[in-house]
């Protein structure tokens, strides 16, 4: 049995990209930073960030191309895919991405957010001070037959 899954969580390096392929097909490309940290030998912290290139495709990708930007924290569900192709100098070039399945907003909206989409964050933390926000989910469907996802229906 082979498995292909990845798992990341980490910071927008830059606002999504987004495109059609000349089928109609929506794609948005974006890069994600991890960061991981851990003492060596000597006991000196050591610190590393990892850059990631995340590809989602279809409804996801409208999603993303919408409501991320850079500096926004997600969580990205996906699996590894490598091209290759010959560069102008005839040396063969590879990349590596992340083929995003689920995406998962986390943390507090970015501070430019509009007036519109700050109004239910202000109410729902009037009413609920205590409550910290449900992080909002969006997942890539195969299904043609799939139920049309409404913006009222987005939970963030």
């Amino acid at each position: 049995m082979d498995l292909n899954k990845v798992m990341l969580i980490g910071r927008l390096t830059r606002d999504p990209e987004s495109s059609t392929t000349p089928q109609g097909v929506a794609i948005a490309k974006f890069g994600v930073a991890t960061g991981r940290v851990w003492k060596d030998q000597q006991g000196n912290t050591q610190e590393r960030t990892e850059f990631h290139n995340v590809v989602a495709w279809r409804r996801l990708a409208e999603i993303c191309a919408q409501y991320l930007s850079k500096g926004r924290q997600v969580y990205i569900e996906g699996y590894l895919q490598t091209s290759s192709w010959d560069g102008q100098d005839g040396q063969k070039r590879y990349r590596t991405e992340v083929i995003a399945d689920t995406m998962i907003m986390l943390g507090n909206r970015p501070e430019g957010a509009g007036a519109q989409d700050a109004a239910p964050t202000q109410q729902a933390q009037t009413s609920a001070p205590e409550r910290t926000p449900e992080p909002a989910m969006a997942s890539a469907g195969t299904d043609a037959n799939e139920e049309e996802i409404r913006i009222e229906d987005i939970p963030f």
